[in-house]
């Protein structure tokens, strides 16, 4: 079974839409990338969820990416201090000023 594209994450990633997006984070096929230029805002709630998905993506062993990190996402990362945990060259680079999309 091939994984799908692109999910791309628009808006509000907060409580309420973590709930609603779980599902289509974690269906399958999962998501190669997450493309997180669209978020507008992120708590705790949605970072989980990453957390989540980067679990499964582990566990089935298959690569899971975070693509073009709107600054909404760059400033939880940073004051979680995620950016290691995720790996992606992207969010490292971004925290330091630069970022490509």
């Amino acid at each position: 079974m091939s994984a799908a594209p692109v999910l791309h994450i628009e808006g509000e990633f907060t409580i309420f839409r973590a709930m609603e997006l779980k599902p289509v984070i974690l269906a399958a096929p999962p998501p190669l990338e997450i493309d997180l230029s669209g978020v507008t805002e992120m708590d705790t709630a949605g970072l989980q969820l990453l957390i989540l998905a980067k679990r499964a993506a582990v566990a089935a062993q298959r690569e899971l990416h975070l693509v073009r990190h709107s600054p909404a996402v760059l400033e939880v990362f940073d004051i979680l201090n995620m950016a290691a945990y995720f790996g992606d060259h992207l969010v490292m680079d971004s925290t330091v000023g630069t970022a490509r999309s």
